[in-house]
């Protein structure tokens, strides 16, 4: 079974300062060893998604753009955070989401523990088809 993750449990990395300008701007401010892991994150990120998805900063944090938001990823004081923004998604994946905390909408994993390289790709292109989906469905 998943394990609930807690709400408020710390704030974004970047949170009282002035918003950052792009992803690397957002980087610069995160604390190792957070820093390297969602810098391998974005990486991972990068390599699986369509070519011409764009990175942006939304809500303040680092958002990749496909169709529409497609995934984002953040820094908290205790944890970091993947934002699928899914919740079909995380479901697809709960098995092999186990041993990390998983909400509606997030899944929260230690810099130390980050999540697998090949279950990131798996849930980029998750989003990538239920974003193409959707787009036939229209």
């Amino acid at each position: 079974m998943m394990k609930k993750a807690k709400p408020g449990t710390g704030g974004s990395a970047a949170k009282g300062s002035p918003p950052p300008k792009d992803i690397d701007d957002y980087l610069a401010a995160v604390p190792e060893p957070a820093r390297i892991t969602l810098e391998k994150l974005r990486a991972t990120i990068r390599s699986a998604a369509p070519a011409e998805a764009t990175e942006a900063i939304s809500y303040r944090i680092p958002t990749f753009k496909y169709k529409g938001s497609l995934l984002a990823f953040a820094a908290f004081s205790k944890h970091c955070s993947l934002f699928p923004m899914s919740y079909s998604v995380i479901k697809m994946f709960k098995n092999e989401l186990r041993g990390f905390d998983v909400a509606k909408g997030t899944i929260h994993f230690k810099a130390e523990k980050p999540l697998p390289d090949a279950l990131v790709k798996e849930l980029v292109k998750a989003r990538v088809a239920e974003k193409h989906k959707k787009e036939q469905k229209k």
